[in-house]
Order: C-alpha cells, then sequence, then structure tokens
C-alpha cells in the first residue's frame, strides 16, 4: 500500500484558491433563494395590504417561502466558505427545483420562460455539485474502501 493513499487530505482552506465553479454555484443558491424570499415578501405584503382570497393562506404562504428561501442562502454562504455541509442544502434545493420547473413548463403564458430559467439554473447548478473538482475543493471524500487482504 503506497504512504499517498494513506495521508491525509488537505482541509479545503489550506491555501488553495475557491475556485470559480464554487463561487459560480454559490450564486445561483443565492439567486434561488433571494427568489424565494422576495416572492415570500410579496406574499406577505398581498396578505397585509392587498385583498387575498384567503388571509390566512396568502400570509402561510409568504412564511413558507421566506423559510424555505433561506436554505439556498444559507448553502450560499457555506459554498463560499467552502464548508462540506452545504453541499446538502445546495443539492436539496437543485432536486426541489426540478419539478417545479417541469410543472411551470406545462403551464402557459409568462410561466413558461420562468420554467426555462428555472430548469437552466437547477440542471447547472446539480452539474457544478456533482463535478468531481467542486466535491474535491468542499472536502468531501468518496466512499472509503478498504484494501484486500
Amino acid at each position: 500500500m503506497s504512504t499517498q493513499q494513506n495521508a491525509p487530505s488537505p482541509s479545503p482552506g489550506a491555501g488553495s484558491e475557491k475556485p470559480g465553479r464554487i463561487a459560480a454555484l454559490a450564486a445561483l443558491n443565492a439567486l434561488e433563494g433571494a427568489a424565494l424570499a422576495l416572492g415570500g415578501i410579496y406574499m406577505l405584503a398581498v396578505g397585509l395590504f392587498g385583498r387575498p382570497d384567503s388571509l390566512q393562506q396568502a400570509e402561510m404562504g409568504g412564511l413558507t417561502l421566506v423559510a424555505l428561501g433561506l436554505i439556498p442562502l444559507f448553502a450560499a454562504r457555506g459554498l463560499l466558505r467552502r464548508r462540506s455541509w452545504s453541499r446538502g442544502p445546495a443539492l436539496i434545493t437543485q432536486l426541489m427545483a426540478l419539478p417545479v420547473a417541469w410543472t411551470l413548463l406545462r403551464a402557459q403564458g409568462a410561466l413558461i420562460p420562468a420554467g426555462i430559467v428555472l430548469a437552466a439554473v437547477a440542471v447547472t447548478a446539480l452539474v457544478l455539485l456533482l463535478n468531481p473538482a467542486t466535491t474535491q475543493a468542499l472536502g468531501i471524500r468518496g466512499p472509503r474502501t478498504t484494501p484486500d487482504a
């Protein structure tokens, strides 16, 4: 067995620069988080100052969107700081965005371009997230294998 296999991997912040893909991934997550939070704030404002069909539904929907918007925002912050935990929330956000994009693509009118944009952002972020270089930059090790005796 070689000594390279047993050597500890360098920590994520050990002198190497952030790859551009990490910054792009963080930007995509921040964009999604901001869009969700702004949509939630809009729903809250309509619930308070507008004439919603159901006040409780508008307020609860707004609070839910704001809370869901915090997840990718925290993930984006973690990605910029190269924290390995941030990959999970970022991945979940992208996987949740795909069915929403599909629903928007099946709608009519202005929702179709929104679905195209959301699908493009989610797929791009998934490709960046699952890239082995991103995994390595975040300090995530692959599955451990034991050598054959």
